[in-house]
């Protein structure tokens, strides 16, 4: 029997499915996306174990925490699969491989980009059945989708899910917190003097960088409007951090490596408010109930960012031409459209993005 799916057809379910595998071992954001996927096949297949095949801050997040994830097994660094943490042990794939076929899965899901790299890790699991993306240059599996890059990322993973019989039962995100994450939180913070609002200047890729002074406006704003203003940052992002820090020239509260992904989540729950660049700590914000305000390029807005209105607000910037050299960036996608496509610079392609449209939009829903 073919299962309903508000997304489309769904295939049959797979009898007898007792293990599953879920190869998807990258960042944090990229995560938060698959929740909802991972949702559907907790439903589909309610008796099965679900083992993630992620990195090792999956292991740490995911330890003791409610959800559609039963285990992590740890995928050594790889090409197109995960880099390695720093101090991290060399481990061979192959022996993983190895290790893996002898959990005897049932079935097998890639949802780890195109499949260049990930669908041979997946093929090698030896599950019964095995499913997910594919890209022009990947291997197929024996149930798989063409992946197209423009899509939104929460969609791409349900349509993998409905490939294995797993109609969608959500297209929200949702990451419980714990006790642990609220009782870290709470340690580090103290109690709140003020309702607490957050600011994540950072991102790993620095296109999608918002100007940390446009960052510093904002918590002005906000400390004028009463709220306590903290700013979260990795430690890569300390330099970032600081310049909104100085920039904003009234009391915030720098956050840099303080908590851990758990501790984040929990403070991330304590606030009105996240305003942030489109990287994971947004995406997390909103997952753990949080409103939102993302500041997103417009090619990252069509794949990622936030649908629903009520709590979040996505502001976009309109920038396809390199800031630097004013090369039109979207040819690369688009190959049979003239232009270059690409270029080395990483200048920010998020600057038009006014302070008044994240003010007013922030304003909205701390007043709604």
């Amino acid at each position: 029997m073919v299962a309903p799916n508000l997304l489309g057809p769904t295939a049959e379910r797979v009898p007898d499915v007792e293990r599953i595998a879920v190869l998807r071992a990258n960042a944090l954001g990229d995560f938060i996306f698959l929740l909802p996927a991972l949702d559907a096949v907790r439903a589909a297949y309610p008796e099965a174990e679900i083992v993630l095949l992620g990195a090792p801050w999956h292991a740490k997040l995911w330890r003791d925490r409610p959800g559609p994830v039963d285990r992590v097994l740890v995928v050594p660094p790889a090409p197109g699969i995960r880099a390695p943490d720093p101090g991290e042990p060399e481990s061979a794939m192959d022996d993983f491989l190895a290790a893996a076929r002898k959990e005897r899965f049932d079935l097998a899901l890639q949802v780890h980009g195109g499949g260049a790299n990930s669908n041979p890790v997946v093929a090698a699991l030896g599950a019964r059945v095995t499913a997910g993306l594919r890209a022009e240059d990947a291997p197929p599996l024996d149930r798989w989708l063409r992946y197209v890059y423009y899509q939104h990322e929460v969609i791409r993973y349900l349509e993998v899910a409905a490939l294995v019989g797993a109609p969608a039962t959500t297209i929200v995100p949702t990451l419980a917190v714990t006790d642990a994450d609220r009782a870290e939180a709470a340690e580090v913070l103290g109690p709140p003097e003020r309702p607490r609002v957050a600011l994540h200047s950072g991102a790993t890729d620095t296109r999608r960088r918002w100007p940390p002074e446009r960052f510093a406006e904002v918590a002005r704003e906000l400390h004028g409007d009463g709220y306590e203003v903290l700013v979260t940052g990795t430690p890569a992002e300390q330099e970032v951090v600081d310049r909104v820090v100085a920039a904003a020239g009234v009391p915030v509260r720098p956050l840099v490596g303080a908590l851990s992904l758990g501790g984040l989540a929990g403070c991330y729950a304590g606030c009105a408010l996240v305003v942030s660049n489109d990287t994971g700590p947004l995406h997390l914000a909103a997952a753990v109930g949080t409103a939102t305000v993302g500041v997103f390029w417009v090619g990252n807005l069509i794949n990622t960012a936030n649908p629903l209105r009520g709590r979040h607000r996505p502001i976009s910037s309109w920038t396809v031409h390199c800031p630097v050299c004013g090369v039109d960036c979207t040819p690369g996608i688009y190959p049979h459209r003239p232009g270059d496509g690409e270029c080395p610079h990483r200048d920010s392609f998020v600057t038009d993005v006014p302070t008044a449209e994240v003010m007013q939009a922030a304003r909205e829903l701390l007043t709604a």
